[in-house]
């Protein structure tokens, strides 16, 4: 027998590693059919080629929180690395991506909604055979609801949950063969920190960063641990790094993001070795549903970390657990002038026994004894708030409770909605959406009035003090004023125009007010929504808070 030439053998090892019968019969499903990734299975063939996006243009949709629209900067940075490109126009789209919510009803409507019209733009296309338009539904609905979207919605070509954004290119790649594809396996390691989020807004100079992901909180009326997964949190170094990268790109201010942000714990191998062995640590009079978790080094040590690593870039964070507020995390925020004094206490009820059923994990006196010592530990704080109304049970008598909390803590923000059954979640379960949806629409208007009269109180106390606002652009109303924030986290309206250099220049030393400045501003004026002053001098944020 003669043996094979060299390049005989070559090709022939080269088939043995290459897709199988099995996998050329999966890669020519008819079109139609739907793949749903799952853990058992092997993934169907994809060339590597095809992973590629071919400069096809991509449009992003972001809806709900933060974490969404970080969410659109991570898987952005995933198909820009894969060659799509991004466009702003959807009539120029080859893809459409719309990042969803899932918390409320209403949230979903609005992505019901809008698939209407997406899907009549796709058909027009195909009737004029134009390029086709592929459409995606990510994040939360897309995890709630699954294969549910693409039989409901025809037009749905790929669906893609929190946990399955790097597999984007193969579920789109899957998708352009007229297959739908559905990946939304949740994950109990994803973080997405080797993934470097890149900015759908360029021009401006705050940021988003995600540490942790997940919620184990398990409170009775909400989605997130179903739709999100397990707690799990980035490595420190992963999240200072870039926070670093951030500020040498001109970022001036940061959120930390995560769904219970301030639960965070960093357990990777390399700061395991120096964390304490202690176990998580609560606001007196909190409780979880979970057991106490050991080891890790947790947010006070992550906010000490970055306060000092970046000391003129401003940090924020949502949405924390009122829970999770020991004393060392509040120390801490008093102690670095760039950590922000604006704390978000979703306290969501005023009445114990509501709280109860909505498994808050304490009482309406324990979170006015946080409050308390939060005000003590940062006398100049902001607090902001969530609050639902008409929860399963409610009754009158309740609700006033949720009314007074309101006035007696006073809120400069607050989001306030009515309840909304989601299924899948312990309330679903166990009790009874009982609450007429017109009781819940007029306590919803005494929750606004009562948390409006309380903020038109608090931003009044701004007025003729000096506040360090960055500036984020201009003004919605008005190209000659610039709008900015101050520490408390509140909107401020200055005239544009030029300004002293520095708190010491003279009157003739004067430069431009731009977007990213540091601005000292006398306050003249507010109401429940925005405060009002005059710009006085460039600064920075340690000096201004050195003369204090």
């Amino acid at each position: 027998m003669h043996s094979q030439p060299f390049s005989a053998l070559k090709n022939s090892a080269h088939l043995k590693e290459g897709p199988s019968l099995q996998d050329f019969i999966r890669s020519t499903a008819e079109p139609g059919s739907v793949y749903i990734a799952s853990r058992n299975e092997s993934v169907p063939y994809i060339a590597p080629e095809t992973l590629r996006g071919q400069k096809r243009k991509v449009f992003l949709e972001v809806y709900g929180c933060q974490m969404n629209t970080n969410d659109t900067e991570i898987v952005w940075s995933i198909l820009k690395a894969h060659d799509y490109q991004r466009t702003v126009n959807v009539k120029d789209a080859d893809i459409v991506l719309m990042m969803t919510c899932a918390i409320r009803e209403g949230a979903e409507d609005t992505v019901w909604n809008r698939l209407k019209h997406l899907r009549q733009l796709k058909h027009k296309r195909e009737t004029n055979e134009e390029k086709p338009l592929q459409i995606g539904v990510l994040g939360c609905m897309a995890e709630r609801l699954k294969k549910q979207l693409v039989e409901k919605e025809h037009s749905v070509d790929v669906v893609a949950g929190p946990d399955a954004y790097k597999d984007l290119p193969r579920l789109l790649a899957i998708g352009q063969k007229g297959q739908k594809a559905i990946n939304v396996l949740l994950s109990l390691d994803e973080t997405y920190a080797d993934v470097v989020p890149v900015k759908l807004d360029r021009k401006s100079k705050t940021a988003y960063v995600s540490i942790m992901r997940g919620c184990d909180n398990m409170c009775s009326y909400c989605i997130v641990p179903f739709t999100r997964g397990k707690e799990r949190s980035r490595p420190i170094q992963s999240v200072r790094d870039e926070v670093l990268q951030l500020e040498n790109e001109g970022i001036r201010e940061i959120t930390l993001l995560g769904q219970n942000v301030n639960s965070y714990r960093d357990t990777s191998e390399e700061m395991l070795q120096d964390a304490p062995k202690e176990a998580t640590l609560l606001a007196p009079g909190f409780r979880t549903v979970y057991k106490s978790k050991v080891g890790g080094l947790r947010f006070a040590e992550l906010l000490t970390e970055l306060a000092e690593a970046v000391p003129e870039m401003r940090i924020r964070f949502t949405s924390p657990h009122p829970k999770d507020f020991p004393r060392d995390v509040l120390e801490t925020i008093g102690k670095y002038p760039n950590v922000c004094n604006s704390l978000h206490l979703p306290a969501q009820s005023g009445n114990t026994q509501v709280l109860e059923r909505m498994r808050r994990g304490y009482t309406r006196e324990a979170y006015l004894n946080l409050v308390k010592e939060v005000r003590d530990i940062i006398p100049n704080v902001t607090l902001s708030s969530d609050f639902i109304c008409g929860f399963c049970g409610e009754t009158e008598t309740e609700f006033a409770d949720t009314v007074t909390l309101i006035e007696s803590v006073g809120y400069h923000a607050a989001f306030l909605f009515a309840y909304s059954m989601r299924e899948k979640t312990t309330a679903h379960r166990r009790y009874v959406d009982d609450v007429p949806g017109d009781v819940k629409q007029e306590r919803l208007r005494r929750m606004i009035a009562a948390f409006r009269t309380e903020a038109e109180r608090l931003n009044c106390q701004f007025i003729g003090r000096t506040e360090l606002i960055l500036v984020e652009g201009y003004s919605k109303r008005s190209r000659t004023d610039l709008a900015g924030r101050n520490d408390g986290n509140v909107k401020v309206i200055v005239p544009a125009g030029r300004i002293r250099s520095s708190r010491e220049a003279g009157s003739d030393d004067l430069r431009p007010v731009g977007v990213g400045d540091y601005v000292a501003v006398r306050i003249v004026d507010s109401n429940s929504q925005i405060l009002k002053g005059n710009p006085l001098y460039h600064t920075t944020l340690r000096e201004f808070y050195a003369v204090r």
